[in-house]
């Protein structure tokens, strides 16, 4: 009993250091079912969350919790390019073209607000406000993103402009996206490894020519105008390959 007991310890032991926790997000998504068995990648992922209706009934006008957006950032836990990582090339670059674009309302983030950037899992608010965000505690943060009613939540996507114009924030973050993936790639990046170069080379890869580096998940009630929107974003920032995350549809589930 003694040596079954240190089995048991050690295997459960093992269990909880090896496997992959699901990460909290601001909002539940059901997503639409599909026939497809092709499974969306762990690593070197960004992944774009669209709120769905408010469904709690407490509201009187549910659509005003509809089309939130939210991105995230995931590199390989199993090389030095971890995701802590890569979320601050990206941070850095995003906000690099944001100030050049909004030269008289900069923003300026310490250490710490891009440490607290680092760790987040997800984040969805204006530019504009990310400071006040990311220095909040993270139970503030969560209860802060939390709230889709709040008109400071959602990255804002109003608008489709042309690429070389001025562009709305989510486009932001998908010309940094861009443009971290390509440097890299060109080995143009300083102070990362060859270790390092190779994982974002792959990202670029899945980027641009294998439509796996960006998942849009969206719930399956949310309107395909809202989501339509969503892609034309992508398209417009030369991303035409992306995947849109989907739950495998059951035998009993009917077709229309």
């Amino acid at each position: 009993m003694t040596a079954m007991s240190d089995v048991t310890v050690l295997l459960l032991t093992f269990f909880m250091l090896t496997s992959t926790f699901l990460q909290k997000e601001p909002t539940i998504v059901y997503t639409p079912s599909s026939v497809s068995e092709e499974k969306v990648p762990m690593n070197n992922l960004v992944t774009v969350l669209v709120s769905s209706a408010d469904k709690s009934g407490k509201l009187e006008d549910p659509s005003v919790a509809e089309g939130k957006l939210f991105i995230s950032f995931t590199g390989d836990a199993d090389s030095t390019l971890s995701s802590e990582k890569i979320r601050g090339l990206m941070l850095e670059e995003a906000v690099a073209i944001y100030n050049e674009q909004h030269k008289n309302n900069q923003i300026t983030l310490n250490a710490a607000q891009k440490n607290e950037f680092a760790t987040a899992n997800m984040i969805g608010v204006p530019f504009a406000v990310l400071p006040e965000v990311l220095s909040m505690s993270v139970t503030e943060r969560d209860k802060f993103m939390g709230d889709m009613t709040n008109p400071k939540v959602g990255i804002p996507i109003d608008g489709n402009r042309n690429r070389d114009g001025k562009l709305n924030d989510f486009q932001v973050w998908l010309k940094a996206i861009y443009n971290v993936a390509q440097r890299i790639n060109n080995e143009q990046a300083e102070g990362l490894s060859a270790e390092e170069r190779s994982q974002l080379s792959n990202l670029y890869t899945a980027l641009m020519r294998k439509g796996q580096g960006i998942a849009i998940k969206a719930d399956k009630d949310t309107p395909f105008t809202t989501v339509q929107m969503v892609f034309d974003n992508l398209q417009t920032m030369k991303l035409n390959k992306f995947s849109l995350m989907t739950a495998l549809k059951s035998e009993n589930e009917p077709t229309n």
